[in-house]
């Protein structure tokens, strides 16, 4: 056998382009003698050897058997083959700059939707985690039967907390708190004048909850009537500090004096309960009567259990509790339930007597949504990598054809995906911090990357390698696969098998992209509904202000200065909201009604012009009126809403007799039927009574359209004329309608720019299919133009093959989308249609966007010189 005196191009070539690391001679006399050998059986020259086929033929085996007999350990799983795979990682990156960009930019919005959903969902599930009692610590809940169904209720009695704790031996501590009527309540102190929002607790409520205290003790800091509890950021403005704030008194509301018995800190973002004061419960005893009455719920009941107790063994003990105190009734069951307080915040949609559902369905849904866009993501980078893979077959072929064994090169192509993934998390992380200002403002969030917690570099990690290897594996394993002498032998071509696992990644990726697209609309279409949706009333140009201070012994006159001002049509009160009518009673009764049924309705307690101020049509009779004398004496008259009277059966109301409890009065008036709560809701049957004495609630104010903000300033005077140590508030009847909807809003613009971004991902998926195709039909689109086809026809023909698995998936995904937000539109009880032209509409945007996509790199290969396409490799 002839050996060569001098390394030749061959094996300089295999040397520098391989980076092999043994440069000894016995190496390379080793492919010496391999290129010498190629030289005698195929006789070729030396200078051709990059070209000859049947020498790579004969030089693959032969580098696969000395590599077996050779070399234990092969140079390509070394340290500097890696250097090198990294060096070769890099020059890709550099030469293809186009696809490095799609490649590295498709990742990092995947990834970077992917952290938004991950901090919000951690937020979400962190909200109460921090109480060191959480897991003893449970929410007492009532359930009712009655006329039929089943509901219930997180509003329980005022003394159900105290008796609980003292009958119950496992309830270890009880508290009540007022918490579904936190109110912005004045204070002065020091010359200092502010609302501060707080409500009314029990003793032991800081035993309970870890709310830190900076000043007092947990036994002291609600045990007296006159005492109050306050936040630092209380303290600090009334006081300046919380130490100088213990033991001051702060004027509450214009009418009484209070002392300061504690200073707790802030209460905490991730705490479902905001409040600056708590004012101990003694105190709402005594100014709350009605607590004395086992049959009227208001606040809220928590208990901590002790550390041995059967949370099972105590609901059964509390199931019939309140029968100790009240008699059963057979046509009004009512029966208390335990619910852990950790899951309240998440699962605090009561139906059909139990928690089932809440915010815990969003975070269900964009935790499958936050997977969604990262898989969509990674098959995007699968698709790419392949519409590049046959630039990189003859690679593969030659390393194999030099030694390389499967594995590495899977690790090489694992490797680079890595590379490219680490790229795409630096541009997510920037993304992320550059838009969580917004992302938080949409959300009502304070969050943060906590990149001080080593929980969180972990999740990189993990999401790093994840990533990185669900998106390499595909092109790692079938470049690997690939055999040395197919490759080299021409042009890559492939097999029908993975040209559909490609085109089924398409299915999948424009599937969920569609689903997207259909919730948007659906969400839209829902929210909009909603906002324009006639309510019954007219809530443009309707103001709410809180009836306190002065104002309850002078709503009178403000009413009376109010009329004359320019800009204001009418005023009226009432005792709710009209946005959110809650109160219900079980006492009216009617002639016909069955005397063993209780039937629990809405109820209401209003002013004069009530009817005027809101706008409400009234289908018969009148509204309350000072032109009649009778309506001034209490329970005398009722208007009722159409719901009512459907309830009670009668076929002309107008003038029947109704009883509220134990007094008797006629039907005056019936409202058209109107919307006095969520939407969430049917429309209940509804009582209004006169009563203007009530020294709380809400006057209404209609201003003329166009000047409002003339009537808002004249207001403000008026009411520092009158109430001067209430600062001036108000809330327009718009917004605190929106306040009703605000996690639907939320979860509606969060899924727009979700599926905005799913779309965009998938569409570069979408063009490196196009890519790809174009590379392996270049010379087909040749031989066309030769024979006369036309541009146009080459387009279309390149565009139908791209259309068909967007179609798929539009027919796969829309029985999915319409089963998905039916359940979604389930929760309202007014709604829109899911007509068909919803996703009529999202399968035209979707092979709309489609064809848009391809459609570039359609016509670049349409316009491609044919001479050029059958000369090219």
């Amino acid at each position: 056998m002839k050996i060569a005196t001098k390394p030749p191009r061959f094996a300089t070539w295999l040397l520098e382009t391989f980076g092999h690391p043994d440069t000894s001679e016995e190496v390379q006399g080793d492919l010496l003698e391999l290129y010498d050998y190629w030289v005698e059986t195929a006789g070729q020259q030396k200078a051709d050897w990059r070209y000859s086929l049947n020498a790579l033929k004969l030089l693959w085996p032969l580098a696969k058997q000395k590599r077996n007999e050779q070399y234990t350990t092969p140079f390509f799983l070394g340290p500097d083959m890696i250097r090198n795979y990294l060096t070769v990682a890099f020059r890709n990156l550099i030469r293809n700059k186009a696809f490095s960009a799609i490649n590295i930019t498709g990742l990092a919005l995947g990834m970077a939707s992917s952290l938004f959903i991950l901090l919000w969902v951690q937020d979400e599930r962190s909200v109460d985690a921090f109480h060191a009692n959480g897991k003893y610590l449970y929410q007492v809940y009532e359930r009712q039967q009655a006329d039929g169904k089943t509901d219930a209720s997180y509003t329980t009695q005022g003394l159900l907390a105290d008796e609980l704790k003292r009958v119950i031996p496992e309830v270890q501590y009880a508290s009540s708190i007022q918490g579904n009527h936190i109110t912005a309540t004045a204070f002065e102190a020091d010359d200092k004048l502010n609302k501060m929002d707080g409500t009314f607790a029990s003793d032991d409520f800081f035993r309970m909850f870890s709310y830190p205290l900076l000043q007092g003790t947990p036994e002291t800091a609600l045990a007296t009537p006159n005492g109050i509890a306050i936040s630092r950021k209380m303290a600090d403005y009334f006081f300046g500090s919380p130490e100088q704030a213990m033991g001051k008194a702060i004027r509450y509301e214009n009418r009484e004096d209070l002392m300061v018995a504690a200073v707790f800190e802030n209460i905490p973002a991730n705490s479902s309960q905001r409040f600056d004061f708590l004012r101990g419960w003694k105190a709402y005893v005594a100014q709350n009567d009605w607590v004395h009455n086992w049959s009227n719920t208001d606040p809220y009941t928590y208990i901590q259990l002790r550390a041995d107790a059967n949370p099972e063994a105590v609901e059964a003990k509390i199931k019939d509790f309140l029968y100790r105190y009240k008699p059963k009734n057979p046509s009004f069951v009512e029966e208390l339930a335990l619910q852990p307080y950790l899951e309240t915040y998440l699962h605090s949609t009561l139906k059909n007597g139990r928690p089932e559902g809440g915010r815990i369905e969003y975070v269900r849904l964009f935790s499958v949504v936050g997977i969604f866009l990262l898989v969509i993501a990674c098959i995007n980078f699968m698709n790419l990598a392949t519409a590049r893979s046959a630039k990189r077959a003859k690679e593969v072929g030659v390393r194999k054809v030099v030694g390389a064994i499967r594995s590495a090169l899977m690790g090489q192509f694992v490797g680079e995906a890595m590379l490219l993934t680490l790229f795409s998390m630096m541009l997510a992380m920037g993304l992320v911090a550059l838009a969580l200002p917004a992302f938080n403002n949409l959300t009502g969030k304070q969050l943060t990357l906590p990149f001080g917690q080593p929980v969180f570099w972990a999740t990189l990690v993990g999401l790093l390698l994840t990533t990185g290897f669900l998106s390499g594996s595909y092109p790692a394993v079938f470049l690997s696969s690939l055999s040395p002498i197919r490759v080299l032998k021409g042009r890559l071509q492939f097999s029908p098998g993975a040209a559909n696992f490609r085109k089924s990644l398409v299915v999948f990726q424009f599937g969920l992209s569609m689903l997207l697209i259909v919730g948007m609309l659906v969400m839209y279409r829902q929210m909009t509904y909603i906002q324009t949706k006639n309510l019954g009333y007219d809530r443009e140009n309707l103001l709410y202000l809180p009836i306190e201070g002065d104002l309850t012994t002078k709503y009178n006159l403000f009413k009376s200065e109010a009329s004359r001002l320019s800009g204001i049509v009418s005023v009226s009160r009432i005792r709710n909201s009209p946005t959110t009518i809650d109160h219900h009673t079980g006492d009216i009764r009617w002639v016909g009604k069955d005397q063993n049924q209780t039937v629990s309705m809405a109820d209401v307690l209003v002013g004069y012009d009530f009817v005027k101020t809101m706008r409400l049509k009234l289908a018969d009779g009148r509204d309350f009126s000072t032109d009649f004398g009778s309506d001034s004496v209490s329970y005398s008259g009722f208007l009722v809403n159409q719901a009512a009277v459907r309830k009670f059966g009668y076929k002309n109301p107008v003038g029947k007799p109704l009883w509220w409890g134990n007094n008797e009065g006629k039907i005056i008036g019936v409202l058209n039927d109107f919307h006095f709560s969520s939407m969430h809701q049917a429309i209940e049957p509804l009582v209004i009574r006169l009563d203007e004495s009530k020294p709380f609630g809400t006057v209404l104010v209609r201003t003329e359209a166009g000047k409002t903000k003339e009537a808002l300033a004249s207001l403000e005077k008026t009411w520092q004329q009158l109430n001067p140590k209430f600062p001036f508030t108000y809330q327009f009847s718009d917004q605190e309608f929106a306040r009703l909807y605000k996690s639907e809003q939320m979860v509606s613009q969060l899924a727009n720019y979700f599926a905005v971004l799913a779309i965009f991902i998938s569409c570069l998926g979408l063009f490196g299919l196009a890519t790809f195709t174009a590379e392996q039909r270049t010379k087909e689109i040749g031989v066309r133009k030769v024979l006369g086809a036309s541009v146009g026809s080459v387009v279309t023909l390149l565009s139908r093959d791209f259309l068909k698995p967007v179609l798929m998936a539009i027919l796969i995904t829309t029985p999915i989308g319409w089963y998905v937000m039916h359940k979604w539109l389930a929760d309202f009880a007014y709604k829109v249609d899911l007509s068909w032209w919803i996703f009529a509409l999202a399968g035209g945007l979707a092979v709309g966007i489609a064809l848009l996509t391809v459609s570039f790199q359609s016509i670049k290969a349409a316009l491609m010189n044919p001479v050029k396409s059958l000369r090219s490799e």
